[in-house]
């Protein structure tokens, strides 16, 4: 945080305590003002303003705090340090460095109270201007580079409210050297004095200049979503589904293997296991891009379910501003929000206990503006200094019982354009990932088409719109075939039946723990597709010829399918199956 005690003033006393949720007498302040309550200074912010009487949510555990405490408020609202040194770092929901807060208590148990600033205000980076003196700069321009991970250079900018809009200054000192985040390292005309440190309110959008239609894939290197259901860069997209059916481990491998140049992951109420695992594996991992740990390009937002729920409410905040300041240079950033379900609930008790008028299932009024306001964060846009960049989301939901009726499944499905329905029936037969492809769909599909045809092949609409033919017709068959057997079929049917499960097995099952198949270029997604298709046109043809459906789907080649996806080598691999496939089924008339 940037607020710090020594700001401060005492000015309220508090009246009473309901949980995270504290009302304070005579404290002069405004909604949303950041405050320290109570002896021990627990942070909290101001939710509403009701005559003589302030109501605080505050972040920590509030046991032991009683009435006639004093409440001193900063004046600022709930802020987030920016600048070198947010990646390859794990914060708490309030941005606080968890291990800095670690090495202060010598424990992995913190106490309450405890605060650190966001970034290491003392550690020093080299500077490198990208402007001279006298050149004319605006508010977000560059003006200079330093080195914050080996994978990633941090731009150091003017910040947005340094100057007016359209509003112009010259640059009248500015040189090389180390410096800390608070050393000034340029000076404007104006006055005003440039570091690398800044602040940004975090329920604020930092602004642009125009939000664009997004026009490239965010390739995921998942066979499912990059070939049936895409997601652009700047894009939303939402994976519900009920305990167990491996939302957790779609967003790590997404984190992992998706084409951004920045990942945020901010663990929303997750279980603490959950988390342990992704803060223990993430700094072992290579990033597939450079080599370098991924750790160097990732920021880390750890909020599990045991702690302070109010923190919660704000963790989704802090990420998407972080992931803001990075697409401010330039750059493409993934967030993951694990899960936005838990974020919901933390709401709905903040609510109850302000007595608040309940919506549906007992969640605030207001749930579906504030999912709105959030995802509404993401996009691709034009920055406010020339550049271009994007801020795709993707936001895991548990809905109680895996029932997608429920009011956060809902209205997320009302704001994104990608929607990932993971189904627990195909996790129990151990088909991952599980998504369903008969309830998923995708909006991006038209604009993103292009790209894919130009970059991998100009069939790509035609043959993936086979495969969700053919797959939409076994389920139609499936049907039938419960009541009266495959074996009635139609011999044209029963091999349309084969062809589907190839697919289902060969294409849309990836295994994330095989060093292979865990990522699959396009080209790759697209080659799978293609030799299974070819299998089915031959197959077809063969039938057509007379032979019986029992030898064409009993040729030695056929099995060969499902380990395209394990092969290195897959380009030749495919080559020689396809060859392979049309030898032996024309053997056969």
């Amino acid at each position: 945080m940037s607020t710090t005690q020594e700001t401060v003033r005492e000015d309220g006393i508090i009246e009473s305590v309901s949980g995270p949720v504290v009302q304070a007498v005579d404290l002069d302040a405004r909604m949303n003002d950041v405050v320290y309550v109570g002896d021990e200074g627990l942070m909290g912010e101001v939710i509403e303003i009701e005559g003589d009487i302030t109501t605080i949510q505050v972040y920590e555990e509030t046991s032991g705090v009683a009435p006639g405490e004093p409440v001193e408020n900063t004046g600022e609202p709930l802020t987030v340090d920016l600048g070198p040194g947010l990646l390859d770092s794990i914060y708490d929901g309030v941005q606080r460095p968890l291990d800095v807060l670690e090495s202060k208590m010598n424990s992995a148990f913190l106490d309450r109270g405890v605060d650190a600033p966001g970034i290491d205000l003392d550690e020093q980076w080299e500077f490198e201007p990208t402007v001279e003196e006298g050149d004319e700069v605006s508010a977000g321009d560059v003006v200079g580079v330093v080195e914050e991970t080996i994978s990633i250079d941090h731009k150091v900018m003017v910040p947005p409210d340094a100057l007016d809009d359209d509003e112009t200054a010259e640059v009248v000192a500015i040189e090389a050297g180390s410096f800390d985040v608070t050393e000034t390292v340029a000076e404007l005309d104006n006055g005003a004095e440039i570091t690398m440190h800044q602040e940004w309110p975090v329920r604020q959008a930092r602004p642009t200049v125009e939000k664009q239609t997004p026009t490239e894939p965010l390739v995921s290197g998942q066979r499912i979503l990059d070939g049936l259901f895409p997601i652009a860069k700047g894009g939303t997209a939402a994976i519900p589904g009920p305990f167990g059916s491996g939302k957790t481990v779609t967003q790590h491998q997404l984190a992992k293997w998706a084409d951004a140049d920045i990942v945020v992951y901010v663990g929303c109420g997750e279980r603490g296991n959950e988390m342990t695992e992704v803060i223990e594996d993430f700094p072992e991992l290579d990033d597939p891009k450079t080599g370098n740990p991924l750790m160097a390009r990732t920021s880390l937002i750890a909020n599990t379910s045991n702690m302070p729920v109010a923190a919660r409410e704000s963790c989704v905040y802090t990420g998407i501003t972080i992931a803001e300041f990075y697409r401010d240079m330039g750059y493409d950033v993934a967030l993951m929000a694990d899960s936005t379900s838990r974020w919901a609930e933390a709401m709905r008790e903040i609510s109850s206990r302000l007595e608040e008028m309940p919506g549906e299932e007992g969640y605030p009024a207001y749930l579906s503006a504030r999912l709105s306001q959030f995802y509404e964060r993401a996009g691709y846009f034009e920055n406010v200094n020339g550049s271009e960049g994007s801020i795709s989301v993707i936001g895991a939901v548990s809905p109680p019982g895996g029932d997608f009726s429920e009011p956060v499944t809902q209205n997320t499905l009302r704001i994104v354009k990608c929607f990932w329905a993971l189904d627990a029936d195909l996790a129990e037969r151990r088909h991952f990932p599980s998504i369903n492809w008969n309830e998923s769909y995708s909006l991006y599909r038209d604009q993103l088409d292009p790209w894919f045809q130009e970059n991998v092949s100009e069939d790509w609409d035609e043959i993936r719109q086979w495969a969700v033919d053919t797959l939409d017709e076994e389920s139609e068959l499936q049907e039938i075939v419960q009541l009266v057997g495959k074996d009635a079929l139609p011999e044209d049917q029963q091999l349309t039946l084969e062809v589907a499960r190839y697919l289902r097995e060969a294409y849309l099952q990836q295994n994330a723990f095989h060093d292979v198949d865990t990522y699959c270029s396009p080209e790759k997604t697209y080659l799978i597709l293609t030799a299974i298709k070819q299998y089915n046109d031959e197959a077809f043809d063969a039938l057509d010829a007379g032979v019986p459906v029992e030898e064409i789907t009993a040729i030695d080649a056929a099995p060969r399918l499902n380990r395209i996806g394990v092969q290195e080598d897959y380009e030749s691999y495919v080559a020689d199956l396809k060859e392979t496939v049309s030898e032996q089924l024309r053997e056969k008339y």
